[in-house]
């Protein structure tokens, strides 16, 4: 993700951060969740499948100072998923930034994971996804109330979890492929 449009999700979510449990799917770097930490926020996950790169979000954990608001979990995040993982009651920044070729080879696994976030996250959580041109957004869960924002090589969408109300149009669909 280009820096500019990482500070265009940063000012569009704004102090709301301070609240919020950070989880950085398909993390790369860590670059997302390490915005949140930076911007105030409490706490971050980063999912991470490459071992080597997840490494390396250990070492700008560690060269941030910010360990003990980190976790770095080593994992598919369509496995990781299917754990029902734990985590903190308070609103969530869900941040899915994976490959983009993920929405055109694996569209059902994402659009999929997107819901999951949707219906377990807690009231007040956002979700940002971000994409390029080849995705269609209107794909997306409950898609007439996302935030679209196109910028030169990506496109972000923002959802806003207002109230606990579970989408049943998109089954979280995960096979045995993703492993």
């Amino acid at each position: 993700m280009k820096h500019r449009v990482r500070e265009a999700i940063f000012n569009l979510i704004g102090p709301r951060v301070n609240e919020m449990h950070a989880i950085d799917l398909f993390a790369g770097t860590g670059a997302l969740g390490l915005e949140a930490i930076s911007r105030g926020a409490p706490s971050a996950t980063f999912l991470e499948r490459h071992f080597p790169t997840a490494d390396v979000i250990d070492q700008n954990i560690q060269r941030l100072d910010v360990a003990q608001q980190c976790t770095v979990t080593r994992a598919n995040t369509f496995v990781w998923i299917r754990t029902d993982p734990v985590l903190p009651p308070t609103s969530w920044l869900v941040l899915c930034s994976p490959p983009y070729d993920l929405y055109l080879q694996q569209q059902e696994q994402m659009l999929g994971l997107i819901a999951h976030f949707i219906n377990q996250s807690p009231e007040g959580s956002l979700i940002v996804v971000e994409s390029d041109g080849r995705f269609d957004t209107g794909q997306l869960p409950d898609s007439p109330v996302w935030d679209i924002r196109h910028y030169s090589l990506a496109t972000i969408a923002i959802y806003r979890k207002l109230q606990q109300m579970p989408l049943s149009n998109r089954p979280l669909v995960l096979d045995d492929s993703t492993t």
